[in-house]
């Protein structure tokens, strides 16, 4: 297939025809900056006659692999993106993700098929420090809004995924004047398939979404514009309608403390208000209960006022606390719980 480029794309402030385009990606992925490579190595394959590209996942549930995406499905969650947003032809946008993963591709994808004014800038931590112009659409994790807080209200609208956003930065977002989702989606999924307004409790599925539930309480996604199969996750939730449904937990994080399923990502949701390292609720085994909470903070040790704990139930109440001097992550900046305890001292 000869992917469609929209008469009014612009990578940069540059327009560019089919082999002028091409001509760029090869001199990026020649000549560019690390990540200019990236974005580079992307527009090769989009702009080649297969069908297909190969992406990476993020490793935040194992080991990353390579999975094989359609571009014809790419290009639907495309538009699926553009329509919810409202996004038009000449939008500005910008790319402050690595293109080697998902969330950067489709924001090339986004603008090159749909007509985005699309300005490249490389990832970090800060990605607004010296830009001083605005932007109707960006796409960022949470450690970058940390740092770019002072700058949210040049964004019009903000989708952020890689991570769960906190209450703390919840708080932080809602006094700008940023209109800011926190997504729901993975690779396997083409970005997000769901999306909630920070503020608010549940998540509202995209255009041609079907939701619901396995015996696990798991999420299963039909989206066969997407996907010929369904896709089944380990994300327990609770359908609040057939477009709305609140995340609880990953099925893989439950713990089973004596017979009572407990979801650490509650509890974490509660914790947040008062506790400002980062931390994680895990467990470890337990003769009497075969497993118990445990509370893991990044940082040196210090004293906890057990009044924290006062929302949590006593089968959510952690029986012990681990300090961490630092936390493994994956690849794309995911905490790894499991590889973090592993390599404790």
């Amino acid at each position: 297939m000869t992917p469609i480029i929209h008469p009014d794309f612009k990578l940069n402030g540059k327009s560019f025809t089919y082999v002028e385009l091409l001509a760029e990606a090869i001199f990026l992925k020649n000549n560019g900056s690390l990540f200019e490579k990236s974005i580079g190595k992307f527009l090769i394959d989009w702009l080649s006659n297969e069908s297909f590209i190969l992406v990476k996942t993020s490793g935040s549930t194992g080991k990353p692999k390579q999975i094989v995406l359609q571009k014809d499905a790419m290009i639907a969650s495309a538009k699926a993106t553009v329509n919810f947003f409202k996004l038009q032809p000449k939008s500005t946008a910008l790319l402050c993700l690595s293109a080697d993963y998902i969330a950067g591709k489709m924001m090339l994808v986004r603008a090159i098929t749909f007509g985005l004014h699309l300005d490249t800038v490389e990832p970090s931590s800060n990605p607004l420090n010296e830009i001083n112009k605005s932007y109707d659409f960006v796409a960022m994790v949470p450690m970058q809004i940390k740092e770019s807080l002072e700058k949210l209200n040049q964004i019009k609208t903000l989708i952020i995924g890689g991570a769960k956003v906190d209450y703390q930065l919840s708080k932080e977002i809602l006094k700008t004047n940023c209109n800011a989702y926190e997504t729901y989606g993975m690779t396997e999924t083409i970005s997000h398939i769901a999306v909630k307004k920070i503020g608010e409790k549940s998540f509202s599925i995209l255009p041609n979404i079907v939701i619901s539930k396995d015996e696990r309480n798991c999420l299963v996604i039909e989206a066969k514009e997407l996907s010929d199969e369904k896709i089944i996750t380990n994300d327990i939730v609770e359908l609040i309608s057939n477009e709305e449904f609140i995340f609880k937990g990953r099925f893989d994080h439950v713990i089973n403390s004596g017979g009572v399923k407990i979801f650490p990502e509650e509890i974490e949701e509660k914790l947040a208000k008062h506790i400002f390292n980062r931390f994680f609720i895990s467990s470890l085994p337990d003769e009497k209960f075969g497993e118990k909470v445990i509370l893991v903070i990044e940082g040196s040790s210090f004293q906890i006022d057990t009044t924290i704990f006062s929302e949590l139930s006593k089968y959510e109440i952690p029986k012990e606390i681990l300090f961490i001097s630092q936390f493994t992550e994956t690849e794309t900046n995911k905490i790894n719980r499991k590889k973090t305890l592993e390599n404790r001292a």
